[in-house]
């Protein structure tokens, strides 16, 4: 089964390591991986997508729980939400096949983000079938080079994956303490 999976973990040395071994050490493979600050920068969030038993994978986010640099773990699979990832294709560019490049990228809504004489970088925005359906296009053209990012996946309506806010210090009788959340 198929698993999206958020992590928020504390922004600091080491963390990913210990993420990804819980995996590897039940023989999991990161299918695609993505880590960033969140609007705090203390904060990190990790999207990661791997397949695997629904059992084992509940195990490991368990696991993922008990780490004390993890804040919160999320498993997107029974929860409607968005998944999108990015990638950057050079493909060949001449005389013959620019038309139909800039044809293709129209119709998929991605961006040529960069031109030279025998090349383009497209930029494309989508799901995973939407960016490999543009690539099995590409191909024939000849793809140079791709890079892709990881998936990344929010939960769709008001619902958050945030860290819980951090006290407030007060002034309290001329000494510094912190607010009780």
């Amino acid at each position: 089964m198929r698993h999206v999976i958020s992590i928020l973990v504390e922004n600091e040395f080491g963390v990913l390591a210990r993420v990804a071994g819980l995996f590897s050490g039940r023989g999991f493979n990161i299918k695609s991986l993505t880590v960033a600050e969140t609007l705090d920068p203390t904060v990190s969030r990790i999207t990661l997508e791997t397949i695997g038993d629904d059992q084992i994978v509940e195990q490991i986010t368990k696991q993922l729980n008990k780490l004390i640099c993890v804040i919160k773990v999320v498993d997107f699979q029974d929860t409607p939400h968005v998944e999108r990832e990015m990638a950057l294709i050079k493909v060949s560019a001449d005389e013959r096949t620019r038309s139909e490049i800039l044809n293709i990228v129209t119709i998929f809504r991605a961006k040529v983000i960069d031109v030279d004489p025998r090349s383009y970088i497209i930029e494309v925005t989508g799901d995973e079938e939407k960016i490999t359906a543009i690539l099995n296009l590409l191909k024939p053209l000849g793809i140079r080079e791709i890079v892709r990012t990881g998936k990344v996946a929010l939960q769709r309506g008001a619902q958050t994956l945030s860290a819980p806010a951090q006290p407030e210090p007060v002034e309290w009788k001329g000494k510094t303490k912190e607010k009780a959340a």
